[in-house]
C-alpha cells in the first residue's frame, strides 16, 4: 500500500531524501509537515553516514505551493487564536534550519513554488528547477506580506526587483527565477531522471553535488522578461510609498511599457492596500538586517496580523467563498494612515 504519510522520508546510499506528500493540495505545508521536516533534518545533521539531503515534491504540479493557510483560517475561526502563532513559528525555525544546515541541501523545485514552497527553497544551498517551474511570493492577493525569509531573500534581490515581486505578488518562470538569482540550475523536466540516477551514485567525495548537476544539460530557455523590465521596475518602485508608485506607473510613457505599466497597475488595484505597504516598509528594513532578524520581524508583524490586518478577508474571498471580491480595510491605496502602518512595526528593536 502506499505510504500515506505526508512527508515521506528515506535514505538512499548517502543522501537522505525528504518527499512532501500532498500532491492533491500542490504539496501545501502544514504543522505536522514542518515538524516531521525539522525533526528528520535535525537528525540527518548528526548522522556520519549522510552526506546530502533532498527536498522535493510529489507529483508534477508542485514543489509546495505554499503553507495550509485555510486550515489556520479555519482554527482561528474557531477560537484558537495561538494556532497560528505556532505554525508560523515552527515553519520559520524549519527555514532558519535549512540555511544554516550543515550539509547540503538540494531542493528540486518542480512546478509550483509558492510562499512557504520559496520558504524552503531558498534555505536550500542547491536550487533546481525545471522549465514547468513558477515561483512567487503571493501574499499581498491573499492580504498578507511575504514572510518565510522573504524580507531576506527578496530585499536582496537586483534594484528593485524584489520590491515588485513582493509587493505585487507576481510568479515567475524559469529564465527570470535564474536572472535574478532565486534559483541555481534548471534542467529540462525530461532530465529529472538523470538527476536520480546521479543522486544514487553520489558519494560525496569525488566532486561536490553542486559540480556534478552543473554537468548535466541544462534548460534551453527564452530570455528573461524581468531583464527588459529592470530599469522600469527600478525606476517606479523605487518611489517612496505605494500611492507614489501606482503615481509613477501612471506617468509611465516609453511605448515598449506602457502596457506593462498598465498591467502592473491592474494588479496593484486588486492587492490589499495595508498588505502592499506593510510589504514594502518589510522590504526596505530587511535590506539592513541578518536573516535572524528577518524571521523576528515577519513573526513580529504575523503575530498581530489577524486581528489588525487583511488575511481573514483574503482567505474568505480566495479561498474560502471564492467570490474574489475581498474588502480590505482600508478600501484604497489613498486611505492608507502611515501612523498605522507604524504601529505595526512598533516594539520591534534590532
Amino acid at each position: 500500500m502506499p505510504d500515506t504519510s505526508p512527508v515521506l522520508i528515506e535514505q538512499r546510499g548517502q543522501i537522505g531524501h525528504l518527499t512532501l506528500n500532498r500532491p492533491a493540495g500542490l504539496n501545501a505545508l502544514n504543522l505536522e509537515m514542518v515538524r516531521l521536516l525539522h525533526r528528520q533534518l535535525l537528525a540527518w545533521a548528526e548522522d556520519s553516514t549522510i552526506r546530502a539531503v533532498v527536498l522535493r515534491g510529489a507529483g508534477e504540479r508542485a514543489f509546495c505551493a505554499g503553507g495550509d493557510i485555510r486550515s489556520t483560517y479555519d482554527s482561528y475561526l474557531a477560537g484558537h487564536a495561538d494556532a497560528a502563532d505556532a505554525f508560523f513559528s515552527e515553519e520559520y525555525a524549519l527555514d532558519a534550519c535549512l540555511h544554516a544546515y550543515p550539509k547540503p541541501v538540494l531542493a528540486i523545485m518542480d512546478g509550483f513554488i509558492l510562499g512557504g514552497g520559496m520558504g524552503l527553497g531558498q534555505g536550500s544551498s542547491i536550487r533546481v528547477i525545471t522549465e514547468r517551474s513558477r515561483l512567487g511570493m503571493p501574499e499581498t492577493a491573499i492580504g498578507y506580506f511575504p514572510d518565510v525569509g522573504g524580507s531576506y531573500f527578496l530585499s536582496r534581490l537586483p534594484g528593485e526587483l524584489g520590491t515588485y515581486l513582493g509587493v505585487t505578488g507576481q510568479h515567475i518562470g524559469a529564465a527570470d527565477a535564474l536572472y535574478v538569482g532565486l534559483a541555481d540550475h534548471c534542467l529540462d523536466s525530461s532530465q529529472l531522471a538523470s538527476l536520480e540516477q546521479l543522486l544514487d551514485q553520489f558519494d560525496g567525495y569525488d566532486s561536490s553535488l553542486q559540480e556534478q548537476i552543473s554537468q548535466l544539460p541544462a534548460c534551453d530557455l527564452p530570455a528573461p522578461e524581468l531583464a527588459s523590465q529592470k530599469p522600469a521596475i527600478d525606476l517606479h518602485f523605487s518611489q517612496p510609498n505605494i500611492a507614489a508608485i501606482r503615481a509613477s506607473l501612471a506617468s509611465e510613457q516609453r511605448p515598449e511599457m506602457v502596457d506593462w505599466a498598465q498591467r502592473t497597475l491592474d494588479i496593484i488595484e486588486s492587492r490589499s492596500p495595508l498588505a502592499m505597504a506593510v510589504t514594502l516598509e518589510l522590504l526596505r528594513r530587511g535590506r539592513a538586517l541578518p536573516l535572524a532578524d528577518c524571521f523576528a520581524l515577519e513573526l513580529h508583524l504575523g503575530r498581530q496580523w489577524f486581528e489588525k490586518g487583511n488575511i481573514m478577508e483574503g482567505v474568505r474571498a480566495l479561498l474560502v467563498d471564492k467570490d474574489k471580491q475581498p474588502r480590505w480595510q482600508p478600501a484604497h491605496i489613498d486611505q492608507l494612515d502611515p501612523a498605522a502602518i507604524a504601529a505595526l512595526f512598533a516594539g520591534f528593536e534590532r
